[in-house]
């Protein structure tokens, strides 16, 4: 299976603009924002998408919502903001390498369209 765009932004073969890294995720800024703050939460480990997750992910994604929170509280962020994770064509999924959306610094409105 080819590479997806992430797995090219984590190998370094395409260039991001990347806000945060650790040994678990990266977490970059979104080409094409839907928000004044649209993160991508990026595990280095490729996972499909969240319905392919077993048991052993758990520590995995539990570390991707974690960050999430540290970096919004690093990015002042208190007002709120939203997690989004799409999964399956249906659920808006563009690249298929789970990922974490972190949208903020405007209004959000439910339902998400």
């Amino acid at each position: 299976m080819p590479k997806t765009i992430f797995q090219k932004i984590i190998d370094r073969e395409i260039p991001a603009r990347i806000e945060h890294e650790d040994d678990q995720c990266i977490v970059l800024h979104d080409i094409q924002p839907q928000a004044p703050v649209h993160l991508l939460i990026v595990p280095k480990r490729p996972l499909a998408r969240l319905s392919e997750a077993t048991a052993a992910d758990q520590t995995l994604l539990g570390h991707l919502l974690l960050t999430a929170g540290m970096i919004a509280k690093k990015l002042s962020l208190a007002e709120g903001f939203r997690l989004v994770i799409n999964n399956g064509p249906f659920g808006g999924e563009s690249v298929p390498h789970c990922h974490v959306h972190l949208l903020a610094k405007r209004q959000m409105t439910w339902p998400p369209g």
